[in-house]
């Protein structure tokens, strides 16, 4: 297996292609309007007008809408996945962590590519049992969430950084709670609902808290 630094270099002495980067902007381009208009809600026109191409310029790269929903979606996910791998996993202490999960989606919005909110909400609300390979994609993706945050309360608690607690209760309840906090954030285009949320949690995290932490919640 390559080590990251070898890959690096690698894409350095092989720069994508004209084509390559054409794909790359299709997609960028589709997760963000896939994740503010969802994927009934979203025609290949909306795709075309964002990618100033026409529907020949998009189709050489992809067979089907359905196809091109599947690598937005990666390309939207794997945007959260990089904030966690930067700012979650960086930081020792658990609550720290859990403090570091709630502001990265306190700040979704704010991202141009995910400015509609969490893309693993909007597919799991929109897909249904006609589209199950996306279906399957944010399950796959709320799976490996709820996992990073039992993770980070039960090694939290083996430390005894974290008081004892139900791990997979408070992912759940944390989880929805931010998800429902988006969700009112959206609708009302009103950012208080989202503080809310997160400072109440923080308040659960402080006080599930025993030892001192890098910085602030």
């Amino acid at each position: 297996m390559l080590h990251s630094s070898q890959l690096e270099t690698n894409r350095s002495l092989f720069p994508m292609n004209k084509g390559q980067l054409t794909k790359k902007r299709i997609i960028a381009e589709a997760a963000r309007v896939f994740n503010s208009r969802g994927f009934t809600g979203a025609s290949v026109y909306d795709i075309m007008d964002a990618v100033q191409l026409k529907k020949g310029g998009i189709y050489r790269h992809f067979d089907s809408k359905d196809e091109l929903a599947l690598a937005a979606f990666d390309f939207a996910y794997n945007r959260l996945r990089r904030r966690y791998k930067e700012e979650v996993f960086r930081p020792r202490h658990a609550a720290t962590r859990l403090g570091a999960i709630l502001d990265i989606h306190g700040s979704l919005l704010d991202d141009p590519y995910l400015e509609g909110g969490c893309p693993i909400l909007n597919t799991a609300v929109e897909s249904d049992d006609t589209h199950p390979d996306l279906r399957a994609k944010a399950q796959w993706a709320m799976d490996e969430w709820r996992n990073t945050v039992w993770m980070v309360i039960r090694k939290g608690i083996e430390r005894r950084e974290l008081k004892e607690v139900d791990a997979e209760r408070f992912s759940t309840v944390m989880i929805a709670s931010l998800e429902g906090a988006v969700m009112l954030t959206k609708l009302y285009d009103d950012k208080v609902h989202i503080r809310r949320v997160i400072s109440y949690l923080k308040e659960d995290i402080r006080a599930l808290s025993t030892a001192p932490q890098e910085g602030k919640l």
